[in-house]
């Protein structure tokens, strides 16, 4: 009969074993989950068109960057990770000052989410960034200051807002200012220059029998008729003057800080490129004239519509003088 304590003996010890058996499995499993999350968590990064970054503020060390970056800066990660002036050399100019001032606003704030700046790709193309960062600063002493961000390309939508900025405030004809913004722009510079104390003028115009243009050569040459009106205007003018359509043939201008000679000499100018411009229909030949009407800022001119009110009398005087003047009001 076999001794019941060496049968004991030589058995394996089978819960033990099973229990071992059991956690290697389920280590396994984790290990197959986890590597299942990495897998998902990289799928994601791939497809997400933003950039996620990580940076170490006082070392001034870029310590991740998603995927994305390549795609939108068309620059390599590796030299990034390398080296941060990747990414501040990679910033517009006219930009950069903004970009850096407000990433250092993270500290005082703990969060950014209004930055938006211009950046040039590797293709020298512009682009435009949403880049949001946040602080994440560790409460126990030593750790490092890290701020984390998610940069995304906003370059569709901001062509499509400066679009619609242009068709809501240009006129479609003439591609000069529409009514509506240029006196929203003229009362801005009425304000200033009564703050300031600075000298203002105002200039309307009207093309002289354009009625009998259409009449005579159709709609479509009149047409063009108040489209070299405008391009007219843009060479005339100087810098930082105001320049719109604000009628059918009605023209307006505003000249900030102009004295009235100087205002005179730039009406005067506008006068002879108009005076230049030549038209052909069905083999005619057609010239235009205008009639304009100017006038200063004044000590009694409490609001915009004194200085056009003087300007649209002028106006009228001038056609009634003959046409093809300026009169000052």
């Amino acid at each position: 009969m076999v001794n019941k304590n060496l049968q004991d003996s030589s058995l394996p010890q089978w819960p033990e074993a099973a229990q071992t058996l059991m956690a290697l499995i389920h280590a396994q499993g984790e290990v197959a989950r986890l590597t299942e999350r990495e897998q998902l968590f990289s799928s994601l990064l791939v497809s997400v068109n933003a950039v996620l970054w990580a940076f170490d503020w006082e070392n001034r060390q870029m310590l991740y960057v998603s995927p994305a970056y390549e795609r939108i800066f068309g620059r390599s990660a590796g030299l990034l990770l390398a080296d941060f002036n990747e990414w501040r050399d990679s910033i517009y100019p006219d930009d950069l000052e903004y970009a850096e001032r407000s990433l250092a606003q993270v500290l005082e704030k703990g969060a950014v989410e209004d930055r938006e700046y211009r950046i040039i790709d590797a293709e020298g193309q512009i682009r435009w960034l949403s880049d949001k960062c946040f602080i994440n600063r560790n409460p126990e002493a030593g750790q490092r200051v890290i701020i984390v961000g998610i940069a995304e390309d906003i370059t569709e939508k901001k062509h499509l807002e400066n679009e619609l900025q242009r068709l809501a405030t240009t006129d479609v004809l003439t591609q000069s200012s529409n009514r509506r913004h240029f006196f929203e722009c003229a009362n801005r510079e009425f304000d200033q220059a009564r703050s300031q104390g600075s000298q203002m003028a105002f200039l309307l115009l009207d093309i002289d029998d354009f009625k009998v243009i259409n009449d005579t050569y159709g709609h479509p040459a009149g047409d063009i008729v108040l489209q070299h009106i405008a391009e007219s205007g843009r060479a005339a003018l100087r810098r930082g003057d105001l320049f719109g359509r604000i009628g059918g043939e009605e023209f307006a201008a505003v000249f900030p800080g102009c004295a009235p000679d100087i205002a005179r000499q730039v009406a005067e100018r506008l006068q002879r490129e108009i005076q230049r411009l030549s038209f052909e229909h069905e083999g005619q030949t057609f010239g235009i004239t205008v009639s304009q009407g100017l006038s200063n800022l004044g000590d009694d001119d409490e609001n915009l519509d004194s200085l056009f009110a003087r300007a649209d009398a002028a106006m009228y005087q001038a056609k009634r003088e003959g046409k093809n003047r300026i009169v000052s009001g």
